[in-house]
């Protein structure tokens, strides 16, 4: 089983994320239950913005694209910022708009049978919300949201600590984190089993 996670932090490498240590949690459940997995920080690569596959010579998303293809499951990772995604989570659903018109051999779309969960970290609040928006657009993309496939840490209202920063709520975030990645495996090899 392989699992893609597309980290849409706003940082470039090598500065840290809070969203890539948060969904580490989760990648190590998985790596755990025998899923190898797949990085990519979009802030790292060269994404055209559009509603296709391809869009030019220098556009990397085509690599993250055939990653997801060739997955089982996809992490959506992003930060909250006033209140919604992060802007490459926006454009990761704008690129993966395109699958909606792309089939399988069999002629089924190819995001059919394919699970996928998100992961949200803010120092303010509204993960609710973010996880609505990203999960919405991958079910409209043809992606199955298992329950209970998402985890955050947020402090809550206004200005604070960043994830990395404090211990504060961390036990809790592990724990959906590791239910998350119990889920997707779960639902994953169901719609494997039935032949989706």
């Amino acid at each position: 089983m392989k699992a893609v996670v597309v980290n849409c932090t706003l940082k470039a490498s090598p500065e840290p994320s809070n969203t890539e240590q948060l969904a580490r949690v989760v990648t190590s459940a998985l790596e755990e239950r025998g899923v190898t997995v797949t990085w990519f920080r979009l802030a790292d690569l060269a994404i055209d913005h559009g509603v296709e596959t391809s869009l030019s010579d220098q556009d990397q998303w085509p690599t993250v694209h055939d990653a997801i293809v060739a997955a089982d499951i996809l992490v959506i990772a992003t930060p909250t910022w006033v209140g919604r995604p992060a802007s490459y989570a926006q454009q990761a659903l704008e690129r993966l708009d395109a699958m909606i018109s792309e089939t399988r051999d069999d002629g089924q779309p190819l995001a059919l049978g394919k699970v996928a969960g998100v992961v949200v970290t803010g120092n303010e609040d509204g993960a609710h919300h973010v996880i609505s928006e990203i999960s919405g657009g991958l079910v409209d993309i043809g992606f199955t949201i298992p329950g209970q496939a998402w985890t955050y840490w947020n402090r809550g209202p206004g200005p604070g600590p960043q994830y990395r920063e404090t211990e504060e709520g961390h036990d809790w975030s592990r724990e959906t984190g590791r239910t998350m990645a119990d889920r997707l495996v779960e639902v994953s090899r169901a719609l494997a089993t039935a032949g989706v």
